[in-house]
């Protein structure tokens, strides 16, 4: 296939892919489409089909999520520069795995462009409803400690706010050894 510069494939340019790009996009889409189909007539099993099979599966589901071949071209000249060839292909070999469900024994297959599915999106390993306990406990510590810490504030916010009485004053400076015991109980008789 022939290859647009980075510039272009990345969008930053103006011009379109060649007539042959174009074609040779169109026709890889084809194909995918041709083994889908096949695929889903059971005339072929998963198992026959080769890592090309599934890329150009792939290629037709990106065409078809895309929904334009120029974008489609641009998208993996951005993936290639990003990823790589190698990169480039296997996301679209995961994809045709995953798209046509031959791809039900393995979770994530390693290629983190395609995620993990579903029972892996939170990382907790395909535990099923076990995998969401140590979560949901993070989040209901997470907002116990901010309840505390909501309280906690608000009770210091009180006593620091609070006006002390005369008598309060004087009981600390008793405490404090400010004061003894006789100047402590004429003041106090003073007071009250």
């Amino acid at each position: 296939m022939p290859v647009l510069s980075k510039a272009e494939g990345m969008g930053f340019s103006g011009s379109s892919p060649d007539n042959a790009t174009i074609q040779s996009q169109q026709q890889e889409e084809q194909e995918g489409k041709k083994f889908l189909d096949n695929l889903s007539n059971k005339a072929v099993a998963c198992s026959k089909l080769k890592d090309a099979d599934f890329e150009k599966i792939g290629e037709y589901f990106m065409g078809q999520s895309i929904g334009d071949t120029s974008r489609h071209i641009a998208m993996n000249e951005m993936m290639k520069s990003m990823m790589g060839q190698q990169g480039e292909e296997q996301m679209h070999v995961t994809w045709g795995k995953r798209g046509s469900g031959c791809d039900t024994g393995t979770k994530g297959g390693g290629n983190p462009m395609m995620g993990y599915g579903w029972n892996d999106m939170m990382g907790w390993g395909g535990l099923g409803i076990l995998g969401w306990i140590p979560m949901i406990g993070f989040w209901l510590l997470l907002i116990l400690g901010i309840i505390a810490l909501i309280r906690y504030l608000r009770g210091s916010a009180k006593t620091f706010g609070r006006d002390k009485t005369p008598l309060d004053i004087l009981k600390e400076r008793y405490a404090k050894g400010e004061i003894d015991k006789k100047e402590f109980e004429e003041k106090k008789k003073v007071l009250v």
